[in-house]
């Protein structure tokens, strides 16, 4: 028994390894405890996401209601605080979001309209000066440009053969937009009464919980959204300036388009400069493109290393490789309308995130 007991650690009586039929040691049960927490966060996820997928037609609208009232919060308090009923500022508040979001949208179509030949017949001229360098390069980038137009008028002669589908794909983007306006103003209307909500439709004890999760989640998202509207306004009007002294036509519209691209981290700004200094390469040459091109890269610059820290330093920081691949997980799920979601969502799990380490800490540190 002796030797039984005081024998060496790593064997039973008999000569048998205490790995082979003993208890596990601590840190494989510790790394297959968190293997498990992966896994079931990764589940409900993935049922999340399906979830969305399959009822994207009622989420959608819901997702873009929250997204406005976290931008436009602001403007209802004020309003209120003017002593105007809570229903007439919600009102006010939505007519805002229709003339700002109409204005911008019919702008920027506009513009385009007005500059899309510019833009195709430049890519055909500079293809065919790259030719002349880059040979087959220059020839691809040419016979782009040149089926740029066939493929538009493939695109819609098809569309114009599904006109029932084309009608169909309106009336529910109209519905949509519609849907989360209004569910935007009963958000804005009702808004003090959504902590009692989230307090009922919780379990007893974790009511202060789901409110703080709920709060740290919806603070997220209205510091992103607060700052990259106040981004986007300065990247846009710093743009429309520099276009409209190298008389860039429709500058006004390439500015309205920078504004809505910056919703779109990296990715949006990188689209909408490239179509600005297209439109100048089109209508004033290398020369003025270059000079355009000069502009979008500065505006750049100040937003990276100036206004992102200044803006945005008080809210949830993400990496740029965590937006990255945010916004292509959003647009493999839902296209253009993913990659407008995927950022603002993702800084709310963050803010979820965050307040749950913050309990779990002051709680060790409690226990401690």
């Amino acid at each position: 028994m002796e030797n039984s007991r005081g024998g060496t650690p790593g064997n039973r009586p008999g000569g048998t390894p205490a790995s082979a039929s003993g208890p596990l040691p601590p840190e494989v049960w510790r790394v297959g405890a968190w293997c498990a927490v992966l896994l079931l966060v990764a589940g409900v996820a993935g049922v999340g996401v399906w979830i969305v997928v399959t009822f994207k037609t009622a989420v959608t609208p819901v997702l873009l209601a929250i997204l406005g009232t976290a931008l436009l919060h602001p403007l209802h308090r004020r309003l209120v605080a003017m002593r105007m009923p809570k229903s007439l500022a919600a009102g006010l508040t939505c007519l805002a979001v229709v003339a700002v979001v109409g204005g911008a949208g019919y702008i920027v179509v506009a513009a385009l309209i007005e500059t899309g030949d510019q833009i195709v017949s430049s890519l055909k001229q500079a293809g065919r000066d790259l030719s002349k360098h880059l040979g087959a390069a220059g020839t691809s980038l040419d016979d782009i440009a040149s089926n740029a137009k066939n493929l538009l008028g493939k695109f819609g002669g098809t569309a114009a053969s599904g006109v029932i589908t084309g009608l169909s794909v309106v009336g529910e983007l109209i519905a949509t937009a519609v849907l989360a306006l209004l569910l935007m103003f009963f958000f804005l209307k009702d808004s003090d009464r959504v902590a009692g909500a989230l307090r009922s439709v919780a379990p007893r004890r974790t009511g202060d919980i789901v409110e703080a999760m709920a709060r740290r989640a919806y603070g997220a998202v209205e510091g992103f959204m607060r700052g990259t509207t106040f981004i986007a306004l300065i990247d846009a009007t710093c743009i429309t300036v520099g276009l409209l002294i190298l008389r860039v036509p429709g500058a006004v519209g390439l500015g309205a388009l920078v504004f809505v691209g910056a919703y779109i981290p990296y990715l949006g700004a990188f689209l909408s400069g490239a179509v600005a200094v297209l439109v100048a390469l089109a209508d004033r040459g290398v020369v003025i493109a270059l000079w355009a091109l000069g502009v979008v890269l500065a505006v750049q610059v100040l937003e990276g290393h100036v206004l992102q820290p200044m803006i945005q330093s008080r809210t949830v920081q993400m990496h740029p490789a965590v937006v990255m691949l945010a916004i292509t997980a959003g647009a493999s799920v839902a296209g253009i309308l993913g990659m407008l979601l995927a950022v603002p969502l993702t800084a709310a799990a963050f803010g979820v995130v965050a307040e749950v380490r913050g309990r779990y800490e002051s709680g060790g540190a409690g226990v401690s």
